[in-house]
């Protein structure tokens, strides 16, 4: 059969097209699904997602209510992985019949005679999920091994199969193999398929998935849809598992380390449990003394559950949200495209387009592919469509948020003016959503009625300003909101000041301060004067990288971002800890919002691939300190300390980043502090489906062998780069990727607030 991430790639490519291929399956009656990301590129996602909603699916992106998990995962280890790095833990529940083969694409029937194969039927009528029928006995299971990441020998550079490929060759294909839109001549064939069961045994039942989740192949959706029918799920389990109370992970893991709990261990093994009933009171007792303990996520629940009955409805949330808003089948919605208004402007534009740039006509979905100047002719229609992604982002849509973020990052690097659909159409990660948006846009004076909405809702305008406090996320955004009640800066204040973690009270006490923009001149000062402390702590030779919006030539940055680097690779080993100790002392900083030292604990090597070498936190794992900065110097300073001792310094508190690179991997460090967000992700995808590498700022590493992949020349020391700008062309030319002055990497994800 083929592996998982072909068959995403087939099902992503063929959906949206050829939907009315397959228009009668109806999936309403699925349990809440879940879709998981991983082995899908965004266009893959966005069109899954699409095509699930149209279909009715209860689409939704809590992993506590999902209980269908569908995905391009081939083993159980990485299902358990998968479900593990969402925070839901389980434990495997034993399938009795089923049977997973390493590497064989048959099912295990040895013992019992192949049954009659049914014929796909010409209808189209809608299929329903009869879930009062007993369930049939569990299929054997096939297994495939875990491809990892997909190789560029296994897909062309947009990611999409050739559409020329003639009917003789498809049907040469095993049907999992092929994109709807090469079964369409052999859809109504008989089945050859032996994993087909008889035509009275019903997919699945309401039993099922009663106090179990389960990871099943993309295979199955696929197939559905291309049968016109739903098929039976166990062939394509991947994984079932039993959903363990919150904080839990194992029975053993509850009294590790503590023989006094060996009795509560054996309740929970089953050794001394006389009713199931006794198994949730002993984990209570196990894990807090006897006190019973509030549910890990019940306040996230109740914080979702609030949020989607407040938003029911509303324009600008995505048609999946509001499938799982309603508990079950989407609400019907017109056409993103209404086809004749369309075609008529696009008619009234004539034939006429614009000379595509090379990286448009090769189809190249990665930005760091790509120049993004600073300044597009589109900045009006993306800054409507960033602030379309701002609202997925605070209502929780992740992967409402990385589509905008493909498209957003594709129209930004284009060159011309947009004036038709078509060329939306055109450009890579841009589909019929981003056109229509386009089309109301263009023909409504620049007003977008999302838009509109969004800005005018009281919910989202208070969410968007609990968000932009620093040290407060979405997530965290949407608790203030819903589960404490707050409405105002000033009710979490007066109500939960207490309950705030340092970082968020610096964040909410300097919020007005933080929100005004910082002249060039004056991160070109902050960055001298962090400097002259380096240099006095260890030697002239330390050198001062402004990065960030700053590098890209912006000519106000949010904050300042600087790298700090010496040849001499011991000078950079536990260097922030003093540097941040000295400006302390001397006025500058004010407060210390993080300290890591994560780089230097690890011998200043860069990252390991496993995740379980890795002891980073935040979003790269360099030496680094986030500070809250206050020039101690005004103008009249010594008359107002004279007067009054405790005057108030009147100068405004800034964001500083300091970061500290050796030598050996600046070139990395610098690329990564400098390119938009959008540019670095889809650096570190490249990398990780092209080359089969792992980047970060650190550097870059094997995936399979886990090797350090020395891009920078660094290990002879007669070819190492003379300056750090020679440093980062290096590692563009090692990942075969032309190199790109920092104003034309310049996708980023702010919109305005």
């Amino acid at each position: 059969m083929l592996d998982s991430q072909s068959t995403a790639s087939t099902l992503g490519d063929g959906l949206d097209t050829h939907a009315s291929l397959v228009s009668g399956v109806d999936l309403s009656g699925l349990p809440p699904v879940y879709l998981l990301p991983a082995h899908l590129s965004i266009p893959e996602l966005h069109s899954i997602e699409e095509q699930l909603t149209r279909q009715g699916a209860p689409l939704t992106y809590d992993v506590r209510e999902a209980k269908l998990f569908l995905g391009a995962i081939a083993t159980t280890k990485r299902a358990k992985f998968e479900l593990q790095c969402r925070k839901l833990r389980t434990e495997e529940v034993s399938t009795g019949s089923t049977t997973r083969h390493s590497g064989n694409s048959t099912l295990d029937r040895s013992d019992t005679p192949h049954r009659k194969r049914r014929k796909l039927s010409n209808t189209e009528e809608p299929l329903r999920i009869d879930l009062t029928t007993q369930a049939a006995n569990h299929s054997s299971t096939e297994s495939e091994t875990e491809g990892g990441e997909v190789s560029a020998a296994h897909r062309s550079a947009s990611g999409k199969e050739s559409e020329t490929e003639d009917e003789a060759g498809a049907a040469a294909k095993p049907m999992s193999q092929l994109s709807i839109s090469q079964v369409s001549t052999v859809a109504t064939a008989p089945s050859s398929d032996p994993l087909e069961l008889e035509e009275e045994t019903p997919p699945f039942t309401r039993d099922a998935f009663n106090d179990i989740v389960k990871v099943v192949k993309l295979d199955w959706l696929k197939n559905s849809l291309v049968s016109g029918r739903l098929c039976h799920l166990d062939p394509y389990v991947v994984y079932e598992g039993k959903p363990l109370p919150a904080g839990i992970d194992t029975a053993c893991s509850l009294v590790k380390g503590n023989p006094a709990k060996s009795t509560v261990a054996a309740l929970v093994n089953g050794s001394l449990l006389k009713s199931e009933s006794a198994l949730p009171h002993a984990v209570e007792h196990a894990t807090t003394g006897g006190t019973p303990a509030t549910p890990r996520h019940s306040r996230r629940d109740r914080t979702r559950e609030a949020m989607q009955q407040d938003l029911r409805g509303r324009s600008f949330v995505s048609s999946s949200q509001q499938a799982s808003q309603g508990g079950g089948r989407a609400p019907k919605r017109p056409p993103q495209l209404i086809h004749q208004t369309t075609s008529e402007h696009d008619e009234a534009v004539g034939d006429f387009l614009p000379e595509m740039p090379q990286w448009v006509k090769e189809h190249k979905i990665y930005a760091c592919e790509r120049p993004t100047p600073l300044r597009s002719p589109n900045d009006e229609f993306i800054e409507q469509l960033k602030r379309i992604r701002l609202a997925r982002t605070l209502t929780g849509d992740e992967i409402g948020v990385r589509a905008y973020s493909s498209s957003i990052a594709s129209i930004a690097a284009y060159p011309h003016p947009l004036s038709s659909t078509r060329e939306i159409l055109a450009l890579p990660g841009c589909d019929q959503k981003i056109a229509s948006l386009f089309h109301e846009w263009q023909t409504s004076n620049g007003r977008i009625q999302a838009v509109e909405d969004l800005e005018a809702d009281p919910v989202m305008v208070t969410l968007r300003t609990f968000y932009n406090i620093w040290g407060v996320g979405a997530i965290t955004a949407r608790e203030f909101y819903y589960d404490k009640g707050w409405r105002e800066l000033d009710d979490i204040i007066e109500e939960g000041w207490h309950l705030l973690s340092r970082s968020q009270q610096i964040g909410l006490k300097y919020y007005d301060e933080f929100e005004l923009k910082i002249p060039r001149s004056e991160v070109e000062f902050i960055a001298a004067t962090v400097t002259y402390h380096a240099k006095q702590i260890m030697d002239d030779g330390i050198e001062c990288i402004i990065v960030g919006g700053y590098r890209r030539g912006k000519a106000e940055c949010g904050d300042v971002d600087m790298i700090l680097s010496h040849r001499d690779q011991d000078a950079t080993l536990d260097l922030v800890t003093p540097v941040v100790d000295s400006l302390e002392r001397a006025g500058w900083i004010t407060h210390t919002l993080t300290l890591n030292t994560t780089n230097s604990k690890r011998g200043q090597q860069t990252l390991p691939v496993k995740p379980s070498e890795a002891r980073g936190s935040g979003f790269d794992t360099l030496d680094k300190a986030l500070v809250v900065w206050q020039d101690p110097h005004w103008p009249t300073r010594e008359a107002d300390l004279a007067a009054n001792p405790k005057a108030k310094n009147p100068n405004v508190h800034r964001r500083v980043d300091i970061i500290i690179s050796p030598w050996r991997t600046i070139g990395c460090a610098v690329e990564g502090w400098t390119s938009g967000t959008t540019f670095n992700r889809d650096l570190r995808r490249y990398a990780r489906k092209v080359k089969g590498w792992k980047f970060d700022s650190s550097g870059v590493r094997e995936r399979g062998t886990g090797a350090w992949i020395d891009l920078e020349g660094w290990s002879n020391a007669k070819t190492r780069a003379k300056t750090w700008e020679e440093a980062e062309r290096r590692v563009f030319d090692g990942f075969g990727l032309e190199y790109y002055e920092p104003g034309m990497r310049s996708v980023t994800q702010a919109a305005s607030t």
